[in-house]
């Protein structure tokens, strides 16, 4: 059930004071709700993988078409899984900004000179 304006309005009012009081207390608890959210996805992803596993063994002598989709699964999901990781790190030191972006192709273009 969604909170209606007054609730919301209490519930910002709340955070905001957290923020000004105590800064790192409230970024601790924003990266542990990140993190659940992460660790969810992570699982759900390998999860995708290993039935994908299942269904293309299973089935790769019966009929390679479906051995195909659960080869197209398994790569589906492990690409899940690359993306979950890379937006984790990039929360975590802060690159997922484009000016952080270019400063790093930046640095890699002048290395190759």
């Amino acid at each position: 059930m969604p909170l209606d304006e007054h609730e919301q309005k209490i519930l910002d009012e709340i955070e905001r004071q957290l923020y000004e009081e105590d800064p790192k207390l409230a970024e601790m608890v924003a990266k542990a709700v990140r993190g659940d959210a992460t660790r969810w996805r992570m699982r759900l992803a390998v999860v995708a993988f290993v039935a994908g596993a299942v269904l293309m063994f299973s089935s790769f002598t019966a009929s390679w078409i479906i051995a195909g989709i659960g080869f197209l699964i398994m790569v589906g999901s492990a690409g899940w899984m690359a993306l979950t990781v890379r937006s984790t790190r990039s929360l975590q030191t802060g690159q997922g900004t484009v000016d952080a972006w270019v400063g790093q192709f930046r640095r890699k273009w002048r290395r190759d000179e």
